[in-house]
């Protein structure tokens, strides 16, 4: 990870060549492929440290590598949107966070609707205690 987690307006982005090596090669890989890849476990390395805007940008080309409307898909929408929640919390803006958070719900619920316990190897409960980090996550 950078020496500091992204900020934006607070601190400079960090260098894309930082994340290029980890993000590349993910088009035409099926689900299954795309969860073991260095972008989609980096995502919830940053998300754990706290590096939300950077879990962000490892889960974003994972998303765009999924079949659109599908439930893998919905997952990693709403798992960029508890990160850019969490983000929001972190920077001091609660009201902010409280909106995205209610768009994360709304995708984890697709996401796992028809009864499935996990997507990606990722299961319901995992997802509920990231939901919780942000939860608790405070402003700098």
């Amino acid at each position: 990870m950078p020496p500091e987690p992204h900020h934006p307006g607070r601190n400079a982005r960090p260098d894309e060549a930082f994340f290029a090596g980890l993000i590349a090669g993910l088009d035409g890989l099926a689900a299954e492929a795309l969860a073991q890849s260095p972008a989609f476990l980096a995502g919830f390395e940053a998300f754990a440290r706290r590096y939300y805007w950077e879990a962000h940008e490892f889960w974003e080309p994972v998303w765009a590598a999924l079949p659109p409307a599908s439930a893998e898909r919905h997952l990693l929408r709403g798992l960029i949107q508890l990160a850019n929640a969490g983000l929001k919390r972190r920077m001091g803006r609660p009201g902010a966070a409280v909106r995205i958070l209610a768009l994360a719900d709304a995708a984890l619920r697709e996401a796992f609707s028809g009864g499935r316990e996990s997507r990606m190897g990722l299961s319901a409960g995992r997802v509920s205690a990231l939901r919780e980090q942000v939860l608790t996550e405070c402003a700098l």
